[in-house]
């Protein structure tokens, strides 16, 4: 009962089945909850139980989610050198 395709047959999924397809490790995605940078009803929901469910169309979201407004440095932002390896050059 594989699915080959990659369809994702349920809108939801448990916190450690999204950390497993996205790679964000459970207590990263937790912890994106707690501080509020993912937001209920967007990019998670809490069953009546209290069980946190993922959002697939929200997690999807705000991967793609501009960079720029989110404060965050682009990967490819180079970092200066310290004043210790700047000195070890001389």
């Amino acid at each position: 009962m594989g699915d080959p395709a990659g369809f994702m047959p349920w809108p939801y999924v448990t916190v450690a089945r999204a950390a497993a397809l996205s790679g964000i490790t459970e207590k990263a995605i937790r912890r994106k909850i707690e501080e509020g940078k993912w937001v209920a009803g967007r990019e998670y929901r809490r069953s009546p139980d209290g069980g946190i469910y993922i959002s697939i169309k929200g997690f999807q979201s705000w991967v793609e989610k501009d960079q720029g407004s989110s404060g965050e440095r682009p990967a490819s932002a180079s970092r200066s050198p310290s004043k210790a390896s700047s000195n070890a050059i001389r």
